[in-house]
């Protein structure tokens, strides 16, 4: 499955988590939003460091369920904004017309999934640099 494909499921989760807000909202201003909260510096969809700055933030038991083949843990509000950052959280509130409880709570539907989805077929190979990139990545989650 192709990232785009994934944002698009992404989208869609996000806005069936708002209920009837999430309505309103049209998939067409979802995903560019979405595709920026989780892009890097250069405009590229980064998966492998949302999932590092989850390393980094001491939330790898949760990383590992998304990236394993099981049901996905939740993630609280702050973990969220933790690997995610305020600035981006709010940007992405922005562009919606939402305030950052409701950007949250949607994105704490979307996420996971866009990261479990992320990790079947070996794409999340491609977004951590490879075989390579994803031994890296996995030696800092299993602590190796």
């Amino acid at each position: 499955m192709d990232i785009n494909s994934i944002l698009q499921i992404g989208a869609q989760l996000f806005q069936s988590k708002l209920s009837q807000q999430g309505q309103q909202l049209d998939l067409g201003a979802i995903l560019p939003a979405l595709t920026g909260l989780l892009s890097d510096s250069k405009g590229n969809v980064d998966i492998g460091s949302l999932v590092s700055n989850m390393d980094a933030g001491d939330l790898v038991n949760i990383a590992q369920s998304w990236l394993g083949n099981g049901s996905n843990e939740g993630i609280s509000a702050n973990q969220l904004t933790q690997i995610l950052g305020q600035n981006k959280i709010s940007d992405f509130a922005s562009q919606l017309s939402l305030n950052e409880d409701q950007a949250i709570s949607g994105l704490q539907e979307a996420i996971p999934n866009i990261v479990d989805k992320s990790s079947n077929d070996g794409s999340l190979l491609d977004m951590v640099g490879g075989v390579s990139g994803a031994l890296n990545l996995a030696g800092k989650l299993f602590g190796r």
